[in-house]
């Protein structure tokens, strides 16, 4: 690839998150990317994927399977946001295939510790490829600058990290596979893969056990889907223990629409704290030598965000980032590989299995169980 040259992207799976890509390519196209193609077997999504690109001027080559979009060579990036539970799959298609594609693929990278770390193994053998896992949440702008707050050591020694999120239900997916658990990896995997990556990034370690209690109480009780009930759990409380004696604490609840932020992280160290609010965008910031009067509070903002989007502009921002890589030509690393998005589903996982045992799970356990 020039350095000047168009990068065509292709999308495998057009569902709502995939035409959130397509929407944000196009607000990249002055950095001379086009999506040229995409794969999708639902004929709704595929004709509502169609409609966008025809209002951006985009022809796009239809494909019903990721294979056949692959074995055309019309791609050199795809972006994998499909059902979680096809991702192995597709990923280990992709990785195999004669042609290199790099690769953006939707969180969680697979429902299970074991697929993931057979996607990481295969993808060790492909110098030729980029794969990047798409955990944005770590663009987004408040969050970002939490992050800069932390690695300044304005904080000290980070100790705790709090993160609250309180929202809104799960939304429709196509077919509902996002339902049930064998489809999703589980709430704690297919949602909070996100927190369990910031967690791991403001600590500065990696976790070691995890103790988690949650249930399904309010939502999806009276959904029925084939006659099956789903199961995915709707609010849950989560520690995690990380190998420098740090400690993290998820607090989730899907049925908080009376919330003013949907995600309030604090990250709390031996000299100050910070936090970060969202969709508000304020950090705040405090020592202990200043004490509450000394708090700073400020808007977090980034003026190369072109398409705010469903998630604050972070997938604008990871798409931007990714193409740096891409075309730094193997110099530059992607931003979240494949050893963050394992690690992110492997606490996922073990807090699922912790909350069906009642006890912690370490995660050597599920490292080596599956």
């Amino acid at each position: 690839m020039a350095a000047n040259s168009v990068i065509k992207y292709g999308i495998i799976g057009v569902g709502m998150m995939g035409r959130e890509h397509l929407i944000n390519l196009h607000h990249l196209r002055t950095e001379d990317v086009a999506v040229v193609a995409i794969a999708d077997p639902h004929i709704p999504s595929q004709h509502h994927a169609l409609d966008l690109a025809k209002s951006y001027n985009w022809p796009l080559k239809v494909f019903t399977g990721h294979k056949e979009l692959l074995d055309s060579g019309v791609c050199d990036v795809l972006v994998v946001s499909s059902p979680n539970m096809t991702h192995y799959e597709i990923l280990m298609d992709i990785i195999n295939h004669f042609k290199p594609h790099h690769v953006l693929v939707e969180k969680p990278l697979c429902t299970t510790v074991a697929h993931c770390k057979e996607i990481v193994d295969a993808a060790k053998k492909r110098k030729d490829m980029l794969v990047q896992v798409g955990l944005e949440y770590r663009y987004m702008p408040p969050v970002a600058k939490l992050i800069d707050i932390v690695k300044s050591k304005a904080l000290g020694q980070v100790k705790m990290v709090a993160i609250r999120e309180h929202r809104f239900p799960f939304l429709v997916k196509v077919n509902n596979w996002n339902r049930f658990n064998i489809n999703t990896g589980g709430t704690l995997v297919e949602k909070c893969c996100h927190f369990f990556d910031l967690m791991r990034l403001f600590a500065g370690a990696n976790p070691i056990r995890v103790m988690a209690s949650g249930s399904i109480d309010v939502n999806h009780k009276d959904e029925r889907y084939d006659g099956k009930v789903p199961d995915i759990i709707d609010n849950a409380y989560v520690i995690v223990e990380f190998d420098n004696g740090c400690r993290g604490m998820l607090d989730l609840c899907m049925f908080a629409e009376g919330s003013k932020n949907e995600q309030e992280i604090s990250v709390v160290g031996d000299i100050g704290k910070g936090e970060a609010f969202v969709p508000e965008s304020i950090v705040n910031f405090g020592t202990r030598a200043a004490g509450r009067a000394g708090v700073e509070s400020s808007k977090a903002e980034d003026d190369r965000i072109k398409y705010d989007g469903l998630h604050h502009g972070s997938s604008y921002l990871e798409h931007l980032n990714f193409l740096y890589a891409i075309r730094a030509k193997g110099e530059k690393a992607p931003a979240v590989d494949l050893e963050d998005g394992l690690i992110s589903v492997a606490i996922g996982v073990a807090a699922q299995l912790s909350i069906e045992k009642g006890r912690f799970v370490t995660i050597k356990e599920v490292m080596n169980h599956e």
